[in-house]
């Protein structure tokens, strides 16, 4: 139940922001909202409106495949959105519940050491630091090198830490960047405790959390480059990838380039 709630949450942020007219369907100055209606994007789908409308608030139905790209196609989803979708309506993968807690293999913890001088570490699901190097303490000094926390949390440092914005020089993109893959990672486990408790203190600590938060934007992680403010070298425009540990899917290792 808690995954079809989550189903509903994602379709009706979606569909709240797709406008009438691009669908090809005219636009009235008395809409009390810019996005679509229910019935309009139920006729879109082929579907009753009766049956969208329990599948919107987290009832007990169950769409076909077809019916799911119907949706995706009226709702003119993107691939990550499409996958996200098709996830949270996978009644097998809501019978999986999360770890209660995240922990390294020791052979996994070990990779960020091995990849000196480059600066690596390894986020879990909820964006904990989970293992780093001495390179990448010295690039996120603030975020690393604490002692009032045992465990750094990447999007708690980048929403709530004053010098994260100093030292991500991108920081709107990347914090909303951020904020997509943590939201998409909590709608997979709509029943981790974890997530519910972080993303309520972001958004009663951050003005932008709070704004961005019930967009439900998807994003998955993927390399790039990013700019960054280096303690001793300053401004620097980094390389880096991202890669998913097989055994954990929701922890990712990130590599930078050291220019």
């Amino acid at each position: 139940m808690a995954r079809r709630r989550e189903l509903g949450t994602f379709l009706r942020a979606r569909r709240e922001r797709t406008t009438p007219t691009e669908v090809g369907l005219p636009g009235s100055a008395r809409r009390r909202t810019p996005g679509l209606r229910r019935e309009e994007l139920a006729v879109l789908s082929g579907v009753s409106t009766t049956w969208y409308t329990y599948l919107e608030q987290g009832r007990d139905v169950h769409p076909s495949d077809q019916v799911l790209t119907a949706i995706a196609d009226a709702l003119r989803l993107t691939p990550d959105e499409r996958a996200h979708l098709r996830t949270l309506a996978d009644d097998t993968a809501a019978a999986t519940p999360p770890p209660p807690t995240e922990t390294l293999t020791p052979e996994v913890a070990a990779i960020p050491a091995l990849l000196s001088p480059a600066p690596a570490y390894i986020t879990g699901a909820t964006t904990d630091l989970l293992a780093w190097n001495d390179a990448a303490a010295q690039y996120f000094p603030t975020l690393l090198n604490r002692t009032s926390s045992p465990t750094p949390n990447l999007a708690r440092w980048v929403f709530l830490d004053p010098t994260a914005r100093h030292i991500l020089l991108d920081w709107p993109e990347v914090a909303q960047s951020l904020l997509a893959r943590l939201r998409t990672t909590a709608g997979r486990h709509p029943t981790d405790p974890r997530f519910a408790r972080l993303a309520t203190e972001l958004r009663e600590n951050s003005a932008e959390a709070a704004a961005w938060w019930p967009r439900y934007d998807i994003a998955t992680t993927h390399s790039g480059t990013k700019r960054l403010h280096h303690p001793t070298r300053g401004p620097l425009t980094l390389t880096h990838a991202s890669f998913t540990v097989t055994d954990a899917p929701d922890q990712i290792l990130v590599v930078y380039s050291d220019p």
